[in-house]
């Protein structure tokens, strides 16, 4: 195994992404970073942060701050976690267990998705730091449950369905490079899922509503899985206020506000905008999560002070991991949390609840 350092030149998050490019392949590479159809949703992303402005106070003492918080009842380091991302041994021959290993070594939690290139069991015992598990529903019921029993046994806490990907977007960026999965790598807890039906269309049927949408999950498949399961279940991919408030109906015990990071439907909102209205609308006592677009410890700053519980990070895990492997995402992770703690300290905010909307400055 190739030995990996940290870069000289590897101070924040974009640094990762910069030489990322330059040691992965090119194909791999666009496929990480790219985002569905003219790539507005990925844009908007970023830009919906950079447009809020931080009103720090002087003179507090915070001297007793910290960025500890409790989400499902369980104590976090940091209100950081890292987002399902599949397929990680492209990145990187260690894969999953790396990011795992440098999760744990900064004590934040990591999502393991159903598409992961190690299996659960094998990545759980990896990860002594908060572990969810992310499912993507298959159109097997007895299936999605054998996963979750398999989540269950390997000592995951919280299972969290993607809902907003039941079919992929149109990803022209990866598409122009050529990319397809390198041999090898495979989404190995799918291995023994059962073959689908084949289908035949007719010439007035799609092959998107009737066919690929056909096996895509609906209120009540989710209401179903709920039901099924002790363990605390949190939907993935919510935009809009009204599904927020029907998964907390349904008994979902929270949301990650959620566009992908741009790689599925183009030119939807991003989650940083509609943090807000979702908060108000699900109240207080509900976990509200949130992804996309976060480079800097004042991004997780500015989700906080809008109503995030916590914040995911996505591509700059695998940015990190194909630049140093495990120890890449252990500094990129620490990065990210000492810029939080120098912001909250230069904000006059010493604990992460201290964090409201009066930490932003909205001009008149």
């Amino acid at each position: 195994m190739t030995k990996l350092t940290i870069p000289n030149d590897a101070l924040c998050v974009a640094d990762y992404q910069r030489l990322a490019k330059k040691c992965l392949p090119h194909p791999i590479f666009e496929y990480v970073y790219g985002g569905g159809g003219d790539e507005f949703t990925m844009q908007r992303n970023r830009d919906a942060f950079d447009k809020l402005a931080i009103w720090p106070r002087v003179l507090n003492d915070v001297t007793h701050g910290t960025t500890s918080t409790t989400v499902l009842g369980a104590t976090w380091r940091t209100p950081m976690m890292l987002a399902p991302v599949a397929f990680q041994t492209m990145a990187h021959e260690q894969g999953e267990w790396a990011t795992a290993e440098a999760a744990s070594a900064l004590e934040v939690g990591m999502m393991t998705s159903t598409l992961s290139s190690r299996s659960l069991e094998s990545i759980s015992k990896k990860i002594t730091s908060p572990k969810w598990f992310q499912l993507y529903w298959q159109i097997d019921r007895t299936f999605n449950i054998a996963l979750v029993r398999r989540a269950e046994k390997a000592g995951y806490s919280a299972l969290v369905v993607t809902v907003d990907s039941a079919i992929h977007g149109i990803r022209n960026r990866a598409q122009r490079a050529g990319f397809v999965l390198p041999e090898g790598v495979e989404a190995v807890n799918l291995t023994d899922r059962p073959p689908l039906p084949s289908k035949a269309f007719t010439p007035d049927q799609s092959i998107v509503f009737q066919g690929m949408m056909s096996e895509a999950p609906t209120w009540e498949d989710i209401t179903w899985l709920i039901q099924q399961t002790s363990l605390p279940v949190i939907i993935k991919g919510i935009l809009h206020p009204s599904d927020a408030l029907k998964a907390k109906a349904i008994g979902a015990k929270g949301v990650v506000i959620s566009n992908h990071g741009g790689r599925t439907l183009d030119c939807v909102p991003s989650a940083i905008d509609v943090l807000p209205a979702i908060r108000e609308q699900v109240g207080n006592d509900f976990v509200v999560l949130m992804d996309g677009g976060i480079q800097r410890g004042t991004d997780v700053f500015k989700a906080l002070a809008l109503g995030a519980n916590a914040v995911l990070i996505g591509r700059p895990q695998l940015y990190a991991l194909a630049v140093a492997g495990a120890v890449g995402v252990a500094h990129m992770l620490r990065i990210l949390r000492e810029e939080l703690e120098v912001t909250m300290a230069l904000a006059g905010t010493a604990r992460v609840q201290d964090i409201t909307t009066a930490s932003l400055y909205y001009p008149h």
